[in-house]
């Protein structure tokens, strides 16, 4: 199953994401699963105002607690601080 056959528009998702200025720093941030603007049919990420797409290269998670599980497996002890509201 393709990625965009799991995700709807309008779902809500749970992304491990790097901090493009500083590479060792990767946080949990929420994510809204929209149609791609200039991708007709294809899904996108919206997050931090900026469109990504939607692919395996992106490390997406259903719920909170799944990307924190995913988090300290692969950085250790989640901290609060670097976690979406």
């Amino acid at each position: 199953m393709e990625l965009n056959e799991e995700y709807q528009p309008g779902n809500i998702v749970y992304v491990m994401y790097r901090n493009p200025h500083t590479q060792d720093v990767a946080q949990i941030q929420q994510a809204a699963v929209v149609e791609h603007p200039e991708e007709e049919g294809e899904l996108a990420l919206f997050l931090y105002d900026t469109y990504y797409p939607l692919n395996d290269q992106v490390a997406i998670f259903s719920s909170e607690a799944e990307a924190n599980e995913a988090y300290e497996f692969y950085f250790g002890d989640a901290d609060q601080e670097n976690l979406y509201g």
